[in-house]
């Protein structure tokens, strides 16, 4: 079967919502709990399939515990790994043969793929971006406004509640 109507079946399947940009190219996006979406490239060449998606932007402080986080997290993962682009922005990428891509294989690579962007969200927001958070909130609460979407950066952003 053709890698990519195996891919055109798998997100069908899923459900999930995606736009085939050009033959071959498949722009996905993955609901989530912490970070809301992940948007995914799925691309088949000539002998693989590249799989790319944006997680988060260049830190403002901590890089070095920022980029460790981020290899001790590769050491656990399967089918894609942290990267960071020119500018610092922080990517899921892999590359799997087109031999191996089948149903459940995509399924379970856009389910990595989900699971380590929303899993580490939170966390490397804390690591690379407390300071903004700590701002960001006590403007909000200086203002009266909802602090609902920080909700879960409380322990350090509002330590006095």
């Amino acid at each position: 079967m053709n890698q990519v109507h195996v891919i055109r079946q798998a997100l069908a399947e899923a459900e999930l919502e995606h736009e085939e940009t050009e033959p071959g190219a498949f722009f996905v996006k993955l609901p989530g709990q912490h970070k809301l979406a992940t948007h995914c490239w799925l691309v088949c060449g000539a002998h693989a399939l590249l799989v790319e998606a944006f997680v988060v932007r260049k830190p403002d402080e901590n890089e070095v515990a920022f980029q460790s986080f981020l290899l001790r997290r590769n050491s656990r993962m399967y089918g894609v790994a942290f990267a960071t682009d020119k500018a610092g922005d922080v990517y899921l990428v892999g590359r799997l043969p087109l031999h191996s891509i089948t149903p459940d294989e995509v399924d379970r690579l856009l389910g990595c793929v989900l699971q380590y962007a929303d899993e580490s969200f939170d966390k490397l927001l804390e690591i690379g971006f407390a300071s903004s958070i700590r701002r960001e909130w006590a403007w909000r609460q200086k203002r009266g406004e909802s602090t609902a979407n920080l909700k879960a950066f409380a322990r350090f952003a509002a330590p006095e509640e």
